[in-house]
């Protein structure tokens, strides 16, 4: 294996939520290896500082405001996309929300605003860019999930449920998708230093000294600790992975 396998220069890559948090911190991994980048994202002036910082990387990066919830939203995105940046080779659904409340006092209204942006986001932009990527003829697809995909949380039954699912439609695609050599994994933050986990740290009574206590590496996750699984799930170096569930979460998962 040679540097070449994790080279990513004149791929095109779209990250949802790719205006923040982990999302940013994938988008810049990816802008290094030299793919150019579509944020997508509603916030539009949290976007454009970010293709700012992602176009000072010497790449190209638009940003696409829409709602991944959408599916014409969705499919203009996609079109813009293609249109501006003249292809697509590598799409992060990362596009995420938590409403953190036990289930008996999550209304149905929220539980179904976190399935529809963390679980349902993914499906309709996988599906709208399934043909952009088939015609790529080496297509990657990297959806995140959570420690929550693993773990249950009093606290979180539509955000554990919506990332417990990213991880099985994560396997139907890569199943669906191997032979038209489409790679689809997913990635399952640990705890992560965030503007959602400081609000949750707010809200959890204990949270911050439990994941310490916890967590092997002895600290919270950075958003650059994202770069190197986003470049080596998107390169070729990963041509035959497929359909696996990573953990970047500084040991959290196996530590009892």
């Amino acid at each position: 294996m040679t540097a070449s396998s994790f080279d990513l220069r004149g791929k095109v890559a779209i990250v949802t939520g790719g205006n923040g948090g982990i999302g940013l911190g994938m988008a810049r991994g990816l802008a290094d290896a030299g793919a150019n980048i579509a944020v997508v994202g509603r916030n539009e002036a949290k976007s454009s500082a970010a293709v700012e910082d992602l176009r000072a990387r010497g790449v190209r990066a638009i940003a696409v405001a829409t709602d991944v919830t959408d599916k014409d939203a969705v499919a203009a995105m996609i079109a813009r996309v293609t249109g501006e940046l003249g292809r697509i080779d590598i799409l992060i659904n990362n596009a995420g929300m938590s409403i953190r409340k036990p289930p008996h006092v999550v209304e149905p209204d929220e539980w179904q605003q976190v399935i529809d942006t963390n679980l349902t986001s993914a499906f309709l932009c996988s599906k709208a860019a399934y043909p952009a990527l088939k015609a790529a003829s080496a297509g990657k697809i990297i959806n995140i999930g959570s420690m929550m995909s693993i773990f249950g949380a009093s606290f979180a039954p539509a955000y554990a449920a919506s990332k417990g699912g990213i991880v099985q439609f994560t396997r139907a695609c890569a199943c669906a998708w191997a032979a038209d050599n489409i790679q689809v994994n997913a990635i399952l933050p640990g705890w992560i230093d965030t503007d959602l986990t400081k609000a949750a740290r707010k809200q959890v009574d204990g949270l911050h000294d439990r994941v310490l206590a916890r967590t092997p590496a002895g600290r919270w996750g950075d958003i650059g600790d994202f770069a190197g699984i986003a470049v080596f799930l998107s390169s070729p170096a990963s041509d035959f992975i497929t359909g696996t569930a990573i953990p970047v979460d500084g040991g959290y998962s196996v530590s009892a």
